[in-house]
């Protein structure tokens, strides 16, 4: 690795990045807070940027990024930190958007989770998604539920990711971990394999398609509880994504196997704190009986109201956790505005509180 790009990364980490931007013209840039930064290096020119780039690919990464410039990896700092890496054209030139992983992992209470995300994370079989924007700390929150089954479960755990990001030890658990380019050609063959290496959980990256979901909704309807991710911003929203990945036809069926398969979505998002730095506030919807009979019967616009009203089985909706957050001084008026699940509704729970 270069010396400028080790550089780059130790003071990214050193300052708490989220992400580090290489782009011909400007200097190399952090994301910190949710802000991006110029920073002291110099401006990068177009050999620099095509450098740098290169000295993370492998030979035969470099003759695949020629034919299809977009490329994942996923490399390590030693003893410091993981990066997931996309590298990408621009204008014609090298561009890097590297973002960092912890080492370590943060268990569910060092992430003040609710209680609920364990309870998630008990089930014997079925289905949990975690969902939200790009950057939104899904994959750390995923992170830490696996952790907890690795931790109290003597089971078998296999991932599929593109690319690798957390790298989970075997505690109770052995932890059997792909990653997409290098241990397997794609994310179907991963999948079309998996049920083969007896896997108790698995965790798919991110649900990309309508086979992707089959996939998973065979597993978890045949005794395996599956983890994934989708870019859905609430968890009623995410069974319209899902709804709308299948033809017209399928979507009673699937509908269907969902009240049967889903055991839970959580939706997050990281807004500003007003001490500084950054919280996951979570919408949480727990499948309970009322929850699968809407869902089966294709009534995705009534799961709302059922998750507004489920405190008992641990569910809240955006607003909900934002009101909490404002009323005990974390987060600014202002910024749970900016963030809300429904602007209207919140703007009147904010004025009743």
């Amino acid at each position: 690795m270069l010396a400028l790009m080790e550089e780059v990364l130790r003071e990214a980490f050193e300052v708490n990045c989220s992400d580090v931007f290489f782009k011909f013209g400007v200097t190399p840039t952090f994301r910190q807070y949710g802000k991006c930064l110029p920073t002291r290096y110099p401006v990068l020119d177009k050999a620099m940027c095509r450098e740098l780039a290169e000295s993370v690919m492998t030979e035969k990464q470099k003759l695949k990024f020629e034919d299809h410039p977009e490329l994942d990896l996923s490399m390590e700092l030693e003893g410091l930190c993981r990066f997931r890496v996309n590298v990408f054209k621009q204008k014609g030139t090298y561009g890097m958007c590297l973002r960092l992983i912890p080492l370590g992992i943060k268990t569910l209470d060092d992430l003040g989770m609710p209680p609920v995300l364990k309870s998630m994370c008990m089930h014997k079989q079925g289905i949990v998604l975690l969902t939200g924007p790009t950057g939104s700390g899904k994959s750390t929150t995923l992170a830490g539920m696996i952790n907890h089954i690795n931790e109290n479960k003597q089971i078998n755990i296999v991932t599929v990711e593109d690319p690798l990001e957390f790298v989970h030890p075997d505690k109770k658990s052995i932890v059997i971990q792909r990653e997409v380019g290098q241990d397997t050609d794609s994310f179907g063959d991963a999948l079309r394999h998996v049920l083969r290496q007896a896997p108790d959980v698995i965790l798919i990256g991110e649900m990309r398609d309508a086979e992707t979901f089959n996939i998973a909704l065979q597993a978890g309807e045949t005794g395996h509880l599956v983890f994934s991710t989708l870019h859905t911003p609430s968890a009623y929203e995410t069974l319209d994504r899902i709804a709308n990945m299948f033809p017209p036809h399928d979507k009673p069926q699937i509908a269907l196997r969902l009240a049967t398969s889903l055991k839970g979505v959580v939706s997050q998002k990281l807004v500003p704190r007003i001490d500084g730095g950054r919280i996951a506030a979570l919408e949480i919807m727990v499948v309970t009986p009322t929850v699968a009979k809407l869902l089966e019967d294709g009534k995705s616009g009534q799961i709302y109201p059922a998750i507004a009203e489920g405190g008992f089985y641990g569910m809240q909706t955006m607003n909900q956790c934002l009101t909490r957050f404002h009323k005990a001084g974390i987060v600014s008026e202002e910024d749970a505005m900016q963030f809300a699940g429904n602007l209207t509704e919140l703007r009147q729970m904010l004025r009743r509180q």
